[in-house]
């Protein structure tokens, strides 16, 4: 299978990242930090007119028309640039609920199981499910995914039925450009600090620990534009689990090369390993993701 992306799709991708880059950079993110990740709604809007939002919907519906392996673009970029909010619910609801393509309207999902919604207060709809009002606030490992439980059945979640592959697979993309922005801070911090009159990435150890968390961002972005071609339900939980693993222990490694600097507050690495603790039980958790690659491998040997 081929991997290479079209000029069409390097350019979106490019085009995404500079948009981000910009609208959406170091300093718009620990202003999300400190205003306690409180929805930026005027870039939420501007997502929805760049097409964020509507990539897959048919230019006749006042869409993009492009396919999930452009997607899967769009949302490792955002995962890159720790972009905020519902995204894959939004995303997924285009189509559906009126505002979510053109970013007017946020909608976000239950997609952490049982009554959790991250950014409930903020959302105007919930995928597949009734808007419910945001009752108790649940602390949540990162600053920037507030959480609520609503009070609604215990079944909730299982309006994601139709959405549970692509979602999964959306959330893959994000922790697989998270994996991927954690190598390069991983990188570059190894290049800068210096030991014993020499830059730390000079260390076998520390050339040991980069080196491994490159193979695991890029074995989790193959994993993902692959499922992203063959939308196969198996390949997109492969995807996930594989995404998850590499996001959480990048951001781990990424703090051992950073030493006591990671640790601090000011550095962002912790942020990366918080959202992606997050991400990992959204949509598909690992258990989940195991039990459903085992019936698909049983399944084939019967």
């Amino acid at each position: 299978m081929d991997f290479r992306l079209t000029d069409e799709q390097s350019d979106l991708r490019a085009g995404v990242r500079n948009l981000l880059a910009g609208r959406y950079g170091r300093e718009a993110l620990r202003a999300s930090v400190d205003s306690g990740g409180a929805l930026d709604r005027g870039l939420w809007r501007e997502l929805g007119e760049a097409g964020f939002f509507a990539l897959r919907l048919p230019e006749a519906d006042g869409g993009v028309g492009l396919g999930l392996p452009e997607a899967v673009l769009v949302f490792e970029e955002a995962g890159r640039a720790l972009l905020p909010g519902p995204l894959v619910a939004t995303h997924l609801a285009a189509g559906t609920v009126p505002g979510a393509a053109a970013g007017t309207a946020v909608v976000t999902a239950f997609d952490l199981g049982g009554l959790l919604v991250a950014h409930l207060a903020e959302a105007d709809a919930v995928l597949g499910a009734p808007l419910l009002p945001a009752g108790e606030p649940v602390r949540s490992a990162d600053p920037l995914t507030p959480l609520h439980r609503a009070a609604a059945p215990g079944n909730a979640g299982d309006a994601l039925g139709p959405y549970r592959d692509e979602g999964a697979l959306l959330t893959a993309a994000l922790q697989a450009g998270s994996a991927l922005r954690t190598v390069e801070l991983a990188v570059r911090y190894a290049r800068e600090r210096e030991q014993f009159g020499q830059p730390i990435g000079a260390f076998q150890a520390v050339k040991h620990l980069c080196a491994q968390m490159l193979v695991r961002a890029e074995l989790a972005r193959t994993a993902v534009y692959a499922a992203a071609v063959t939308a196969d339900p198996a390949e997109a939980a492969g995807a996930k689990l594989l995404a998850d693993e590499a996001a959480v222990r990048n951001a781990r490694d990424c703090l051992q090369v950073h030493g006591g600097m990671g640790f601090t507050w000011e550095a962002d690495v912790h942020l990366h390993l918080k959202r992606a603790w997050v991400r990992a039980e959204q949509w598909r958790t690992a258990g989940e993701a195991e039990e459903l690659l085992a019936a698909e491998l049983l399944a084939a040997a019967e």
